[in-house]
């Protein structure tokens, strides 16, 4: 989420709302005076709430580079520190304005629940929010004030499959890709696991073709998990091959994984098929690697696959 994007947008369309109907080319003017300084013109709880929360994940991201360089007890304590920080601004501004979903959200994600009970707070959350029917969302991406429903419920689907609940994650992902069909949040990425998982190999060809160009690390690292649980071993094989191909870093990803940061409120931006989505990939793709312990086994005995990931390795200074 960019918060100070979506806080100008919301700026500007509650000003235009007041002085009335506008050219979309002085609403475009509008975007740019409002973009210099967004804090003028927050005159709504609602909108300074969002300014908050926007300030928070700041900080909270400041703190985290900061440590970054510490050794390891010194960097969980600080980012123990930064976690519980953000926390007490996520609450703060949830009462500057109690219908701010997102500080609402981000205040839960940050707590790092388990996943029963973090899918617990997010379904009382929707409740809470007014949605009627969780699996139906009415609205559009394009409503910036519409959003934080969409984050919302692409929460759950992710939290429904850290806690290994996977058709639950694919019908609560499905609905956001209903609602926002470019898929601006990633609800596919938890489809297709979702799909491996459940031996869908339909569901994910189907996911694959309405998203065909944007083939990702998700994509890859769940056509394999499909095939191998398929016991399809040829075809595992090759699509290993494509996911040690076409990802970078993918083969050290998968078999060194590394902590991954909470998402706060959405999974971050990375570029496509490229290290640090692979890192993404195979967090989300934790609870099914572990729910099939000779997977890894099988990948390290590829030689060929063990080789690319120590080269990566030793080319990037990682530890291998």
């Amino acid at each position: 989420m960019n918060a100070w994007d979506e806080l100008v947008e919301r700026c500007a369309r509650r000003r235009r709302e007041k002085i009335g109907p506008l050219s979309d080319q002085a609403y475009d003017e509008l975007l740019i005076v409002v973009r210099e300084r967004p804090a003028d013109y927050v005159d709504d709880p609602a909108e300074q709430a969002f300014l908050e929360l926007a300030q928070a994940l700041d900080a909270y991201r400041a703190a985290r580079r900061a440590a970054e360089d510490l050794d390891d007890e010194a960097f969980e304590a600080a980012r123990d520190r930064a976690l519980a920080t953000l926390r007490r601004a996520c609450a703060h501004a949830a009462g500057v304005d109690e219908g701010c979903l997102d500080a609402q959200l981000v205040g839960l994600l940050a707590a790092e629940e388990d996943p029963d009970a973090l899918l617990k707070g997010l379904l009382d959350l929707e409740l809470a929010a007014g949605e009627k029917d969780a699996g139906i969302l009415a609205g559009s991406w394009d409503d910036v004030f519409f959003r934080p429903r969409l984050r919302l419920r692409a929460a759950v689907a992710r939290a429904c499959a850290e806690g290994a609940r996977f058709r639950m994650a694919e019908s609560a992902a499905a609905s956001v890709m209903d609602a926002a069909p470019s898929d601006p949040l990633g609800a596919r990425h938890t489809a297709m696991l979702a799909c491996a998982r459940l031996e869908d190999e339909a569901g994910l060809g189907e996911l694959e073709a309405r998203f065909s160009g944007r083939e990702s690390a998700w994509s890859h690292l769940a056509r394999v998990l499909l095939l191998y649980k398929l016991d399809r071993p040829v075809a595992a094989r090759r699509a290993l091959r494509g996911l040690d191909g076409l990802c970078r870093g993918g083969a050290y990803a998968l078999l060194r994984p590394s902590y991954v940061d909470p998402y706060l409120p959405d999974r971050p931006e990375a570029e496509p098929r490229g290290f640090e989505e692979c890192l993404l990939a195979v967090h989300e793709a934790e609870p099914i690697i572990a729910d099939v312990p000779e997977f890894v086994d099988w990948c390290q005995g590829h030689d060929w696959f063990v080789a690319s990931a120590r080269r990566f390795a030793e080319q990037n200074d990682l530890d291998w």
